[in-house]
């Protein structure tokens, strides 16, 4: 994200043999430039005012996403996404100066949102606020964890340093615990930035960092110490967007069933422990599935545009996986000026990810005239995506079941659904109007601009919605 060291800092002796002389040049002068929801709840609560809310956002920003990016225009990036009490937090980098040459990064800021679409600004952090004591442009990148009641937001001080402060909500206010770093400079061959949190399924939480070399640590119960010593993650087949055998900074972990994934940016691995070894994939990214207004055009560049600066992370709701990553091919942005985009994630039966569709009309929204992938729900009660082979996916309703797919637009007077058995197609709820019942091609009475689309099962089988699509009729 940010001007790393030379690579002689951050690779050892073994990385060094792996990455040859014409590599570490590329990796070095692109990154020396670049400065290196419950069902009711996701509706009458989209601005996030639940329990968690405090009387100093009253006035604070708020932005209806239109698609992606989802909080255009405000330098919102490397955005890491935590889930509590069915509401996100977005934990962000911020570029400062749309005008900017290089990195300028006063702060941290902290958004919300229970549908993904309306955003709420939730708080700031300053250095001035932690041991740092002053102000400062290298506000690098963040993570945040919650645990007994208490939240821990990790933060890189520049290249240098990884700090940690705590409060008794997600967005602050927030004191700085220990008074020093939590990881400091030279502690390990790599530079002390970008941390990762993972808290595991039993109870253990770990801290990842690094770049091109990453380290892995185990925390300690009070969230603010090591409970170890860094130890170096292998990955084998090792990949980044500058060539082979280089991976990049912003490393990120994320557990889903047995399997362990460590990201970075869209390029992933996988392996069977926190502590790897992990097995190289490829990218979660694809031109094909990347919609052109989200394709990075830079011609005569030495690394891989699609894939360059897509650092994020990977976060549940409700049912659903989503990868939300930097994005700096949409007007008004560049690559000191950032934006954030998410997409739905979906994971074959082997555990690898297919690519994701990386669209302008983004998550927790709709638009029939591109159709909508039934897989890509927003909400589900006894549904489940079933991976059907290759790349395609379809969601499967057990008796009784639900799915929503709220801020539906372009819903014509007809529509068809593909599936193997009739569904019931109500509006607002999930006793709401009945819109239309049975399957293929079906008469629908709205005459809403947007809809906020039930699929019931109220057969006594499962119901698999094929082909993936609820297509609007011609």
């Amino acid at each position: 994200m940010k001007e790393p060291a030379t690579l002689d800092k951050v690779l050892d002796g073994k990385d060094k043999a792996v990455a040859d002389d014409s590599r570490q040049n590329v990796a070095h002068s692109e990154l020396s430039r670049r400065g290196v929801l419950g069902f009711a709840a996701a509706g009458a609560a989209g601005l996030g005012l639940g329990m968690l809310a405090r009387p100093a956002e009253a006035h604070s920003e708020r932005v209806r996403a239109a698609g992606n990016p989802i909080i255009p225009g405000r330098g919102i990036c490397d955005p890491q996404i935590r889930v509590w009490n069915d509401e996100v937090w977005l934990y962000a980098t911020h570029d400062a100066d749309p005008a900017a040459k290089g990195f300028i990064m006063r702060d941290w800021h902290i958004w919300r949102s229970c549908d993904l679409v309306n955003w709420r600004e939730a708080g700031t952090l300053k250095p001035e606020q932690t041991y740092w004591r002053k102000p400062s442009d290298q506000c690098w990148a963040t993570d945040a964890a919650r645990k007994d009641g208490r939240y821990y937001l990790y933060f890189s001080r520049g290249p240098k340093e990884i700090g940690v402060v705590v409060a008794d909500h997600p967005a602050g206010p927030w004191r700085d615990p220990i008074g020093k770093p939590l990881i400091a400079e030279g502690l390990v061959k790599t530079e002390a930035r970008d941390p990762g949190i993972l808290q595991d399924a039993d109870g253990t939480n770990y801290i990842v960092f690094g770049t091109f070399r990453y380290f892995i640590a185990r925390l300690g119960k009070d969230m603010v110490s090591l409970a170890e010593a860094p130890r170096p993650l292998k990955i084998e087949k090792a990949i980044g967007p500058y060539a082979k055998g280089l991976t990049d900074d912003k490393p990120f972990l994320h557990r889903r069933g047995d399997l362990y994934y460590l990201s970075w940016g869209s390029y992933y691995a996988i392996g069977r422990s926190p502590y790897g070894p992990f097995e190289t994939q490829g990218s979660v990214l694809s031109e094909a599935t990347t919609d052109p207004e989200l394709r990075l055009m830079r011609p005569g560049v030495r690394y891989d545009p699609l894939n360059y600066d897509r650092h994020g992370s990977f976060f549940e709701l409700n049912g659903q996986w989503y990868f939300a990553c930097n994005d700096q091919a949409t007007p008004g942005a560049t690559e000191f000026y950032r934006n954030s985009v998410i997409s739905y994630v979906h994971y074959r039966a082997d555990g690898t990810i297919a690519p994701v569709r990386l669209s302008t009309i983004g998550v927790g929204q709709y638009d029939l005239r591109r159709g909508i992938t039934a897989a890509d729900f927003f909400d589900t009660r006894g549904g489940a995506v079933v991976h059907l082979g290759g790349d395609v996916f379809a969601l499967e309703l057990s008796p009784g079941g639900l799915a929503r797919y709220p801020n539906v637009r372009g819903l014509s007077p007809a529509l068809t659904i593909l599936a193997n058995g009739p569904l019931e197609i109500r509006s607002g709820s999930p006793r709401g109007h009945l819109l239309a019942r049975g399957t293929g091609r079906l008469a629908i009475a709205s005459r809403r601009a947007t809809e906020d689309l039930y699929l019931v099962n109220n057969s006594a089988a499962t119901v698999r919605v094929d082909e993936l699509r609820l297509e609007a009729a011609s």
